[in-house]
């Protein structure tokens, strides 16, 4: 993780905690939402599960089928890591750039998810793979759907830490009109059943710098691959 000043792999553990959103929900669709400030109460917990992540799967900026470089770091825990290469998208069980399988989940992490998606109505979800990105100011995420995995029956859970995005919710199609949510720090969204393959993406973040996270953005999405 890239703060000004620092490693990839430092955080500013101590800094300030930013005053704690107001509790709320937002549907944006028939089986997703987003839930202010949910995973706050997991923070101090989570930020040192994602260095010790972190210090063993750096961030990468992989490459897409079409010879492009991503603009947003990857990282991946769990039983499978998402990666794309000239050859495809998909979930392996080791990391391509250490040679090693992807660290172990953090159990903060699977209680995070698991108490998100239950939230959402999505009961009994055990992820086994977490996507990790870093989004750095400019960085963005074209539209696109979640199906490199075998079934579509469970939720994806994505998490926002760091400095504020917008988010692109779309629909089945990549040419449906899409809602504009912004994200913040703690922020959830959990999307299922007839919302799981609508489009997504991240417009280009803007400048700005988090207290404790600096100039970037974390997301983590938790999926069930296989």
């Amino acid at each position: 993780m890239q703060r000004k000043g620092t490693t990839p792999a430092t955080l500013d553990l101590f800094a300030d905690d930013d005053t704690p959103q107001p509790s709320a929900s937002e549907q944006i669709g028939p089986r997703s939402f987003v839930f202010r400030g949910f995973a706050l109460p997991f923070i101090d917990r989570l930020l040192p599960a994602l260095e010790s992540v972190l210090t063993r799967a750096p961030f990468r900026n992989m490459v897409t089928p079409g010879g492009h470089t991503m603009s947003v770091g990857l990282s991946s825990c769990g039983q499978f890591g998402w990666i794309t290469d000239r050859s495809g998208y998909q979930y392996t069980r080791i990391d391509p750039q250490t040679g090693q399988p992807w660290p172990e989940m953090p159990e903060v992490f699977i209680e995070l998810a698991r108490s998100a998606a239950d939230a959402a109505g999505f009961a009994d979800f055990l992820p086994d793979a977490c996507l990790i990105n870093r989004y750095i100011p400019g960085a963005k995420m074209s539209l696109h759907q979640d199906k490199d995995e075998l079934g579509y029956e469970w939720p994806v859970v994505s998490i926002s830490l760091g400095i504020p995005a917008m988010f692109l919710f779309g629909g089945q199609a990549r040419t449906d009109a899409t809602q504009r949510v912004p994200l913040f720090h703690g922020d959830v969204v959990v999307w299922g059943g007839e919302d799981r393959l609508r489009f997504h993406g991240v417009m280009p973040v803007r400048q700005a710098e988090h207290p404790q996270l600096g100039e970037q953005r974390i997301n983590f999405t938790f999926r069930k691959a296989r």
